[in-house]
């Protein structure tokens, strides 16, 4: 899929709108066969238009909030698992235990490893695989192995730390948030997908887009007035730029 940036898909939209002012200009004369490019219909695809890009702006700023809210929720999950792993050494727990945990808590710190695995990265429009050189770096991976320390220290008797945020029932709090983070994450990058996706095809629709109706409406003006007339370059002025969807 090409790129096109946000402000090209704001200047699309101002441009249609002064192809629609300027075709009302031309009055009576201005009468298409073509009834997708009658004024009406243009102020109608504009209208849909704006409605869907603004959308499109809403979504983003929810989606962006979902971002920080999940990266600020694993913000500190790789410190606290060293912690739990330092509270278990010091509660006497037995040597096999803490190989367990000292094998958890790598795969959580994301100890290079000669074999690459994959994470998805967030980008406008899909989930891309991105190559990392860790253990399984994920939020969901990152979740899975805090529950797995969990339940470790649930069958370890020793473990019975003061500190509050140690507690196994705290834990098990933080392991609920962590994945009410990634839910609502989830839950935005859909919205934000499909907001992108409906914004695109008001703009781009090879048929029915604004950009496409806007070349059609030129090409009329020019079989009107005719390729060196001042009404076709007053329209012929207004470049917009296309993107494949």
């Amino acid at each position: 899929m090409s790129s096109t940036s946000e402000t090209g898909h704001i200047k699309n939209v101002s441009l249609f709108e002064d192809l629609i002012t300027t075709c009302q200009s031309f009055g009576t004369d201005y009468d298409p066969s073509n009834a997708m490019i009658g004024i009406a219909q243009l102020q109608a695809a504009y209208t849909a238009t704006q409605t869907a890009l603004n959308d499109f702006k809403s979504q983003k700023t929810s989606y962006d909030m979902a971002v920080n809210q999940r990266r600020d929720a694993f913000e500190d999950i790789k410190p606290l698992s060293t912690r739990i792993y330092n509270a278990l050494i010091a509660s006497g727990a037995p040597k096999l235990t803490l190989a367990d945990a000292k094998g958890i808590n790598k795969k959580m710190q994301g100890t290079k490893t000669p074999k690459a695995s994959t994470e998805m990265k967030d980008t406008e429009n899909s989930m891309a695989p991105k190559s990392i050189s860790t253990s399984q770096q994920s939020y969901d991976r990152l979740v899975d192995h805090l529950v797995n320390l969990i339940e470790l220290l649930q069958q370890t008797p020793q473990y019975n730390p003061n500190e509050n945020d140690l507690k196994v029932a705290q834990l098990q709090a933080k392991v609920t948030n962590l994945q009410s983070a990634k839910t609502a994450w989830i839950a935005a990058f859909t919205t934000y997908n499909n907001a992108i996706r409906m914004r695109d095809e008001k703009l781009y629709h090879p048929d029915t887009g604004i950009v496409a109706l806007a070349l059609k409406a030129k090409r009329y003006v020019k079989s009107l007035y005719g390729a060196q007339s001042t009404q076709y370059k007053q329209i012929g002025a207004l470049a917009f730029k296309n993107k494949k969807i």
